[in-house]
């Protein structure tokens, strides 16, 4: 016997413990290689690496994840390192770290991963021996990605391009580290605040199986709970494109939390399993009970024997051992009654895939939705209808970053940069910027005031990135030969009238760059300081030119600061599609020159109305405030009522303590009243009229103004809005609102747009799928305006539609009315998590100034439809000029550069958007021999909606470029990460007979056959995607375009 103080023994001890050691140290070491270097072929991932099940029990899959917001209520780098940890206590790095350690050691464990933009920091830092531990991991479906975008967006305020560009970015690192096992094909938005129609149709169109989300409207959840319909099939394009949008959907149970008494984390205070009898608080009989009545009142809700939990919640898993250990002994104890008490209760790790796959064994018949989850509210009187507005400046930004990223992608394809331009590089960093800027967090406006800042600073700079590629593209294609072409200068702040290079120079060049595949003509405002310029043309035409003061108004807007300018220059250019023209500008000292350009002033007189018109619409106003009465389309020669003005609702303060206590903030709009204030003082209007385009200034208040503007041959109207600094010095918070009142009878109908694309109809005081109790009037009829709002009189035949240049909240509180929100400023936290009260400052420190455009037109339902599709797409994506110095005259700029350059050789169908042009940066999908380009076309117009535009439409891409041709063509998935030829989604039965593509004669294959291998034929909004393969084109780029983040 060896006593216990007795050396060799003590010494023994350890060395039976060091064998011990050994022994399992080898056996990890075995079972994590062959995890490893399981290949490709041999490789088990997707629903043939689900755990079993047992089909004569209720299953219980359960779900380990973490939801990681990148950026929230600390930056997107502070998350991912776990800095500033007194704001939350959350460090993602640790996450993956804890994670993968526990998947190695049992290969019946699963977890899901969701923002790639965390995910390809962490492996960036990772050597070749964890990448390969990974990589097997990912390879036997115990690591699964589901979703796959740079983040999980928001669904209100997102434009539907960069919603496609986030996700194919995330895919794309995927696709090259993790191959097919890589590729996701599940939908996972579990913390948006409602759920767009357009985000299914793309998901959709991605090959997603099916989605899962977390809020929907209480009201609505607790309908669907009774009436078993958490799961459905959602129609994402019931009217374009049948059963290819169609999404099975489910509503989670919990949002994403686990069951109350099951959160396992080191930051929970559920009690862990303690299953030693020989200790005091042994209590695995009462967690097993507790565990299966959750089970039991879950399942009475779900419609097969099979439910999801979900085990993970916002940054957990930071100690996955923690949550592992707990969840092994649940699994254990609980599936030990089946033996011991004939339980029916069977419980396994699992994902959202493996989940989605049994319901679809199930073989059911599903109840379907065709419209959306807008707008969500958790009780009465919080909907969530704030955010569609808030930030509205970080709004507008991201909405021009997406523009000048498209324009990026395509001159480097056009130009055919190489590699010792840096192009590949300097892109990523702007599409990382924008992929986190889509976050449900970031461009809705719910973050911390220092997070927005951190993700205007990002978009800021990838824009400066993007601008170098977009300097030695031009630098490429300007020269006719081998002369060098000066640098050019871009300008961002020209909508408050400020740039420094047109300020400075009395002479210079303006190259326009259009990214659109149409030609299209485009008013110019150049901030400058002279009284008098010329403009000459691309072919040394003279170009008509007009002068504006520059308004008091703008002058005091404090991010203004140290500008010179006091007057704009505004003309007219004219571009050719997808290329540039240019314009020479140069300060003139001519008499004549000066009155020709300078407009007539006048003061409006209270007694008279004023009115701006051009050859297509007349505007009339009210000649005391310059508040516009009415509008004439002078073709059909229809007058319509329209009172404008800019007012705003008081912000309802509270505590929370009470649903009618809740306050308005950066997520929730409430109102303090159901009527807006109005203004107690009105000011008089002035008018500006000159050759190219007519002004109306309105001056509602101190801090809220508007110009009006009809330019000439435009059928429009815009309305240019300044709100701001909004005063808080009452103690209240404000709402801004732009408010149209017509004389149309609406009969409580009007329409929105989804993510810029789709059109929904909505009703005031209605939901389709459920009967609403309205608790606010104004904010529960609130919608999502991402690029349009219109309304119909179908006994007059007349329809009135407002653009936006951004996202927006917006409704019909009465018929034949429409309010867009502008601007919010709020002075309560709305207690849901953000911390903080909306309330924005600018450069001195005062509320912040907001300025932003609206286009109103007002046509028959017929006609307007190609207005507003056309309208939609010439906003989102506007040209974009830029400058060089220049002391040459025309004559001998033009023997050296080209003035005017298109990079097709015909223009795309009217219908028809190049919607991706870029120059692909990884390897191809299928192998090839040279670099591919990524092209994506769509058909911008839905079915019905225009007599000619609402056709299939045919594209050539057989000689269609000017800088190469194209010698082959893949058709792949909407997000470019499989070919479609490989395509197989599940199929699910429903209850309704949606459109099928055999019934579909817009169909292509139903329609009209393809004339040759490269005859791209679209139908209505369909977007197809291709891999293109260039004649004579570089060897592929084998560099790793992931290895830099913004």
């Amino acid at each position: 016997m060896l006593h216990s103080d007795n050396k060799s023994g003590r010494g023994g001890k350890e060395s039976w413990k060091m064998f011990a050691a050994k022994i399992l140290y080898f056996a990890y070491f075995l079972a994590t290689c062959q995890s490893a270097f399981i290949g490709p072929k041999d490789s088990k991932c997707g629903y043939e690496s689900c755990n079993p099940v047992k089909d004569d029990m209720i299953n219980v899959h359960l779900v380990p994840h973490t939801h990681d917001d990148v950026g929230w209520l600390k930056t997107v780098d502070q998350y991912y390192y776990g800095s500033k940890n007194g704001i939350q206590n959350a460090g993602v790095q640790y996450v993956l770290d804890s994670v993968v350690r526990e998947l190695l050691t049992d290969p019946t464990k699963r977890f899901i991963y969701v923002e790639i933009a965390f995910f390809a920091r962490w492996w960036r830092e990772q050597h070749d021996s964890m990448r390969h531990l990974v990589k097997g991991l990912v390879n036997n479906g115990q690591l699964e990605f589901i979703l796959g975008g740079w983040c999980m967006n928001d669904e209100a305020a997102t434009h539907y391009n960069a919603i496609i560009d986030q996700h194919s970015l995330g895919f794309e690192f995927l696709r090259q580290n993790f191959g097919e096992c890589g590729r996701p094909k599940i939908g996972w938005q579990i913390d948006p605040f409602g759920h767009s129609r357009e985000q299914a149709s793309i998901f959709a169109q991605f090959g997603f199986d099916g989605m899962f989300f977390g809020r929907l409207d209480f009201q609505d959840k607790n309908e669907r709970l009774k009436n078993v319909t958490m799961e459905m099939l959602w129609h994402g394009s019931p009217k374009n494109l049948g059963v290819k949008a169609d999404l099975f959907t489910g509503v989670l149970p919990n949002m994403y939390q686990p069951p109350q008494g099951f959160c396992f984390d080191i930051f929970c205070s559920d009690e862990p399993i303690m299953d030693d009898k020989r200790l005091h608080d042994y209590n695995v009989d009462q967690k097993v009970k507790d565990f299966i009545k959750a089970v039991e009142e879950q399942a009475i809700h779900y419609k097969t024997n099979h439910i999801v939990m979900t085990m993970g919640s916002d940054f957990l898993y930071q100690n996955a051992n923690h949550w592992y250990k707990n969840l092994d002994k649940l699994i254990e104890y609980t599936n030990r009654l089946q033996t011991t008490n004939n339980s029916k209760i069977n419980v396994l790790y699992s994902t959202p895939s493996c989940y989605l796959y049994q319901l679809n064994r199930a073989d059911q018949v599903w109840t379907t939705k065709s419209d959306d989850f807008f707008p969500y509210a958790h009780q009465n009187h919080s909907f969530w209808t704030g955010y569609f507005t808030s930030r509205s400046a970080l709004k507008g930004y991201v909405r021009e970053t997406n523009a000048l990223l498209q324009a990026c992608k395509q001159l480097d394809a056009l130009a055919m940069l190489e590699d010792i331009h840096n192009s590949t590089y300097n892109i990523q960093i702007l599409k990382e910027a924008m992929g986190v800027a889509q976050h449900h967090d970031a461009v809705s406006g719910t973050e911390k005031q220092a997070v927005a800042d951190d993700y205007a600073m990002r978009l800021a700079y990838g824009r400066s990135e993007c601008k170098k590629v977009m300097n030695d593209a031009l630098g490429k294609l300007i020269p006719k030969g081998s002369e060098g072409f000066p640098g050019l200068v871009w300008c961002d702040m020209y909508n408050i009238s400020s740039c420094s290079f047109t300020e400075v120079n009395k002479q210079f060049v303006m190259v326009v760059y259009n990214p659109l595949g149409h030609s299209v003509t485009r008013w110019i405002r150049l901030p400058v300081v002279g009284k008098a310029y010329t403009v000459m043309g691309p072919y040394n035409e003279v170009i008509e030119t007009q002068m504006s003061s520059v308004t008091d108004r703008t002058k005091d807007i404090p991010e203004r600061n140290g500008s010179l300018a006091y007057s704009d220059l505004i003309f007219q250019v004219k571009l050719p599609p997808l290329g540039f023209s240019t314009y020479f500008v140069s300060m003139s000292n001519s008499a004549m020159k000066k009155k020709q350009q300078k407009p007539v002033k006048k003061m409006l007189k209270g007694n008279e109305d004023f009115v701006i018109k051009n050859e297509h619409i007349s505007v009339k106003f009210d000649g005391r405030t310059g508040a516009m009465k009415s509008m004439t389309n002078l073709a059909s020669g229809r007058e319509l009522d329209v009172v404008q003005d800019i007012v705003y609702y008081l912000s309802h303060p509270g505590n929370c303590s009470k649903p009618e206590f809740e306050p308005s903030g950066a997520y929730v709009f409430r109102p303090l009243h159901e009527k807006p204030e109005t203004w107690k003082v009105s000011y008089p209007g002035d008018a500006s009229q000159g050759p190219l385009v007519q002004e109306i200034y309105t001056k509602f208040s101190s801090w809220v103004t508007q110009v009006t503007r009809v330019y000439t041959g435009e059928k429009y109207t815009e309305i240019e809005w300044t709100v701001g600094p909004i005063p808080i010095n009452d103690k209240q918070g404000k709402e801004v609102i732009a408010r149209f009142n017509t004389s149309l009878k609406t009969n409580g109908k009007f329409y929105t747009d989804a993510n810029g694309r789709e059109i929904l109809e909505r009703q005031r005081n209605y939901r389709p799928t459920w009967k609403l109790n309205q608790t606010e009037p104004v904010a529960g009829n609130y919608y999502p305006v991402n690029s349009r709002i219109f309304m119909q009189d179908t006994k007059e035949d007349t329809q009135f539609t407002v653009m936006t240049d951004r996202s927006h909240g917006g409704g019909s509180i009465n018929d034949g009315q429409i309010e867009i929100m502008l601007h919010r400023r709020n002075l309560f936290d709305d207690c849901l998590g953000v911390g903080e009260p909306l309330n924005e400052t600018g450069a001195d420190h005062k509320g912040l100034i907001v300025r932003g455009k609206m286009y109103v037109f007002m046509d028959t339902v017929a006609n307007s439809a190609k207005m507003h599709r056309d309208l939609g797409l010439r906003t989102y994506m506007a040209p974009i000029p830029a400058f060089a110095k220049t002391d040459m005259k025309y004559s001998e700029y033009s023997q050296y550069f080209n003035t005017m350059w298109s990079g097709i050789k015909s223009p795309l169908p009217a219908n028809v958007h190049m919607l991706t042009l870029e120059q692909w940066g990884g390897p191809a999908i299928e192998p090839a021999a040279t670099q591919p380009y990524l092209i994506r076309l769509e058909h911008f117009y839905e079915k019905g909606e225009d007599a000619e535009l609402s056709q299939p439409a045919t594209v050539s891409l057989q000689d269609l470029f000017v800088p190469f041709n194209i010698e082959s063509v893949e058709e792949l998935t909407l997000g470019a990460n499989l070919p479609k030829s490989q395509l197989n989604r599940l199929k699910w039965k429903s209850q309704d007979k949606i459109l099928t593509d055999k019934q579909n004669m817009y169909m292509v294959e139903n329609r009209v056959p393809l004339t040759g291998p490269l005859d791209i034929t679209l139908t209505p909004m369909q977007i197809r995607t291709f891999e293109v393969n260039l004649k004579n084109g570089k060897p592929v780029n084998a560099a790793d375009k992931f290895s830099v983040f913004s």
